[in-house]
């Protein structure tokens, strides 16, 4: 991808497609892109079994900026998590199991795609878990 010929939400755009195919490679169904509320963006929403995940696709045209999930930080994590109250209500599924993930997409010296999945990134808290830093 051209970064001088796409636009950023172009970009954007890309990268949530490849994330979409990278999650539905492993199993995930695609429920929703892009769901936007007053309180905040999801950028994409997929089940698994019975879960719901809310996914925050990050990607980098190159490397030396550190790991894009990474850069997910507080106040990110506390828009993703009232979007995701105001899809539940919205839906009529607050007591449906959920979590929040990261894919985290950046391009190599080489040129290639390095694609990472952090399943169960942070809590309904916005609190890191597992192994991912937490931005």
């Amino acid at each position: 991808m051209d970064r001088l010929k796409v636009s950023r939400r172009g970009r954007g755009s890309w990268a949530e497609g490849e994330a979409a195919r990278f999650l539905g490679a492993k199993g995930y169904r695609i429920v929703e892109s892009n769901f936007f509320s007053r309180r905040g963006e999801i950028d994409l929403i997929v089940e698994k079994a019975e879960e719901l995940v809310f996914v925050e696709v990050r990607y980098r045209g190159a490397e030396g900026f550190g790991v894009p999930g990474e850069s997910v930080g507080r106040s990110k994590r506390r828009r993703l998590i009232l979007a995701a109250k105001a899809y539940l209500m919205i839906r009529g599924e607050m007591e449906r199991p959920c979590r929040f993930d990261i894919v985290s997409l950046q391009r190599t010296k080489e040129g290639s795609l390095r694609i990472e999945h952090w399943p169960n990134a942070f809590d309904r808290n916005g609190r890191p878990t597992g192994s991912w830093s937490g931005g």
